[in-house]
């Protein structure tokens, strides 16, 4: 088999493997990604057939949104008429929850431990004492010297193994067909998807480690195969068809498709209530006191209107990297952490320096955490050398114990100490960028001015006011492995912190503003000061990076924390559904290492909206909204809301995908119970004492109790405050977006600001249909007018 065919069969077979990002920068994505040129129905049942899991929600799931009221009787009806289901709909719940799912023998469980075996070895990222012998030679290199001597292969001969993995592919499927081959590839990588799914982005990253300790899917295919066949295992396994497009899997479709067009119905009331009700306010005649950028993220939106409800504030919504591709480098633990969309290549990388005149408490604050990490490793090594450990054990029990007993009765105190330890760096230091080859460390001004520029066009920015707060967001929990599903999804699963305050810095320099004024007509007040923050989403306490703020500036900043005070208590009120002491509720399960569920991260996302403050504000829109700031009158020729749909709205759906698959099939595509994870490696985890490695979110960040999610698993529906023709000029210019409307892995609606705000909703082949402002009629009308033909097709 030659080399190309090889390449092509291996990626063309791994689209069924989503990437398994590791604990330490997990990223949301749709598992399914590799199949968003098919229809959302038909790659599902491709799933379903190769990874033997559930695509859609479980009747019982169902039958709890109809009785809830979630499902709307005029979206489910007409659906199931028009498609031949003429019986109640409690008739077709009876019928779902009448399907059991068929156990599966798993004939390969012998050869799946075995890989596991060898992969947790050559993939560790330092939890093993003793590392793997030739790993820098790579996967197969490494196993095949070693393979010899694994007494479960039985007898084998280093003479009698092919020397390269291409090699070992070639020499076992050259008696197969084509179509076989591709069959073998996906049967195999399908097998493991976890572990197969980290290889794939191990690959896709190259980073360091990669470089170091190389492994690609035709490594572990040749090892795999090769292993099978020593094994006198099926090296083409007889897959038996499922049903495929049965009344079932029709009927499971209709009704995700109904609750999903309820859900929309109701947030177009909404929002179509709003817009009304706030068409005259305005801060265009009144600077308000502060603005502030939060992130688009879900649990951005309770926060921002509880701060517009405490006093005169603006609110924006950004993604949370604050438009920098960057890398930051820890002064903690000198390691770097991409801090932008996994989609998008870092331009920089962001180093702490000394504040003026604080380089003596800068080397002070070195020195400690100097000292912190070597006794960090010193205990590590105590613990787990054969020598001391038992030694170790009794002669630490006392302090051990003692800790235990302060994070178990008093994990509030706990977590205040360490949000004072948190920000030590950010008192001393400030942020410097560098060129991400680190080869030019002054940027150019004008480079800084577009970055700066850029923030406040996909904004709709115009006006300033005297103090402007760029917030990033983190999360905060205790025995976590999951802790960084909780961060910024913008930043790579990475704090917003870091971000937050580098924009805030390029937008004080002076220099950047005499640019942005003179060469882009914006003009930045002298009065105003821009000031970095952190949202922290499990206490809903607003941090202020405010070390270097100026005196001007003082009392303002002041009066602004004490509205934070109060904002953060009525916004844990409203979110954790207690009325007295919900600080020290949120500061609580903030530290609780027994704390299975610290907060809900973007559970109940359901839509993405694009559309200036005044179409949301005082809104309770649930957590369920991500909200980007744009204002299509400042978006002349549309490059605005190209760019927002490119960057933003990919990776929302991204996350939503993520999402529903791990709700309706926690098994396959999430992360099981956290009561029974084990970490390997230190960068996945596996349930019990081994298998295949989770890819998605653990059932604690999913559901409230069996059968009851608290995230009802809908596809993403994506609101755009703009003129239609816009939409659909963008539409079709970029192929990409309009196969994910096409295939229905996201739902489009434009309210259209040129036609009284009537609302639209795109479908393949139908074009935009027009609702009476969520009032569903059945004079509803197609529209044709000015459609592009492509985007129609």
């Amino acid at each position: 088999m030659k080399l190309i065919h090889l390449k092509r069969h291996i990626e063309e077979a791994s689209k069924i493997v989503g990437n398994t990002w590791p604990l330490y920068s997990f990223v949301t994505s749709n598992p399914l990604s590799g199949y968003e040129q098919l229809p959302f129905s038909e790659a599902v049942d491709q799933a379903k057939q190769l990874l033997n899991a559930r695509v859609y929600p479980n009747a019982s799931i169902y039958r709890k949104a109809w009785e809830k009221g979630d499902i709307q009787k005029v979206e489910l009806l007409p659906a199931l008429k028009e498609n031949g289901f003429e019986e109640t709909p409690e008739f077709y719940l009876d019928q779902l929850e009448s399907e059991k799912p068929t156990e599966t023998k798993n004939d390969n469980h012998d050869l799946d431990r075995i890989m596991v075996k060898w992969l947790s070895a050559f993939m560790d990222e330092g939890l093993a004492e003793w590392e793997m012998p030739f790993k820098k030679s790579g996967f197969y290199a490494a196993w095949r010297q070693l393979i010899p001597y694994d007494a479960e292969i039985g007898k084998v001969k280093l003479k009698d193994i092919p020397k390269t993995s291409e090699n070992a592919l070639s020499e076992i499927l050259s008696n197969y067909s084509e179509e076989e081959i591709l069959k073998i590839f996906t049967h195999h990588l399908a097998a493991l998807p976890g572990w197969t799914g980290y290889i794939k982005h191990r690959s896709a990253q190259q980073n360091e480690r990669q470089e170091v300790y190389p492994i690609e899917l035709k490594d572990y295919l040749a090892v795999r195969i090769w292993t099978a066949k020593q094994l006198n295992m099926e090296v083409l396994p007889t897959i038996v068809e499922k049903s495929s497009g049965s009344e079932i899997t029709q009927l499971q479709h209709l009704w995700l498709t109904a609750w999903e067009r309820s859900w929309q119905n109701r947030l177009i009331q909404l929002l179509d209530k709003e817009s009304i009700s706030t068409q005259k306010e305005s801060f265009l005649n009144k600077t308000p006191d502060a603005q502030f950028v939060f992130c688009i993220d879900t649990r951005s939106e309770l926060i921002r209107r509880h701060i517009e409800s405490v006093g005169e504030y603006e609110t924006f919504g950004y993604a949370g990297f604050f438009g920098i591709p960057m890398d930051y480098k820890s002064s903690k633990d000198g390691i770097s952490h991409k801090s932008c969309p996994p989609i998008v290549d870092s331009s920089y990388s962001v180093t702490e320096i000394a504040q003026k005149n604080k380089g003596d408490q800068k080397k002070v604050q070195d020195k400690k955490n100097e000292t912190r990490k070597f006794w960090n490793y010193f205990l590590k090594r105590m613990k787990n050398m054969l020598p001391s450990t038992f030694g170790f054990v009794e002669g630490s029990g006392v302090f051990y114990g003692a800790q235990l007993m302060l994070r178990t009765m008093a994990p509030a105190s706990l977590y205040r100490i360490s949000q004072r330890n948190n920000s030590i760096y950010e008192s001393v230091c400030e942020p410097e960028l560098h060129k991400s080859n680190g080869e030019e460390i002054n940027i150019p001004k004008e480079e800084k001015a577009i970055i700066v520029k850029s923030a406040f066009e996909l904004m709709g920015w115009k006006q300033f006011s005297p103090l402007v707060l760029f917030v990033g967001h983190g999360s905060h929990s205790a025995n976590n492995p999951f802790g960084s599903s909780l961060d910024c999804g913008a930043c790579a699963a990475s704090p917003g912190r870091h971000n937050a305050r580098m924009l805030a810095k390029l937008a004080n320099d002076l220099e950047v503003r005499r640019i942005l004024k003179e060469e882009y007509q914006i003009e930045i007040p002298e009065a105003t000061f821009f000031l970095g923050a952190e949202h922290n989403t499990t206490t809903d306490e607003i941090v202020l990076f405010d070390s270097s703020l100026p005196e001007s500036h003082q009392k303002r900043v002041l009066s602004l924390k004490r509205d934070l005070q109060t904002v953060q208590e009525t916004a844990t009120q409203e979110r954790l559904g207690v009325n007295k002491s919900s600080v020290l509720h949120a500061n609580t399960n903030a530290s609780n290492w027994g704390e299975t569920r610290p907060e809900w991260g973007l559970a109940k996302n359901a839509s993405f909206i694009i559309a200036p403050r005044n179409a949301t504000k005082a809104q309770a829109l649930d957590g369920r909204s991500f909200l980007h700031s744009y204002d299509w009158e400042t978006d002349k020729e549309g490059q605005i809301l190209e760019t927002i749909m490119q960057g933003p709205m990919v990776v929302t759906q991204w996350i939503n995908n993520h999402y529903y698959f791990s709700t309706v099939d926690n098994d396959k595509f999430g992360g099981g119970t956290k009561v029974t994870h084990n970490i390997t490696g230190k960068f996945g985890v596996v349930q019990g004492n081994g298998g295949d490695l989770k890819t998605g979110l653990p059932w604690e960040s999913l559901y409230t109790s069996k059968d009851t999610p608290y995230h009802p698993p809908l596809r993403l529906s994506v609101v755009i405050k703009a003129p239609l023709k816009k939409v659909e000029s963008i539409l079709a210019k970029n192929e990409n977006l309009k196969t994910l409307a096409d295939n229905e892995w996201i739902y489009l609606i434009v309210m259209d600001p040129l036609e009284e705000g009537t609302f639209y909703r795109y479908k393949k082949g139908e074009g935009w249909s027009s609702t009476d402002n969520g009032k569903v009629t059945p004079k509803q009308k197609t529209l044709k007018r000015n459609i592009p033909e492509e985007v129609l097709v």
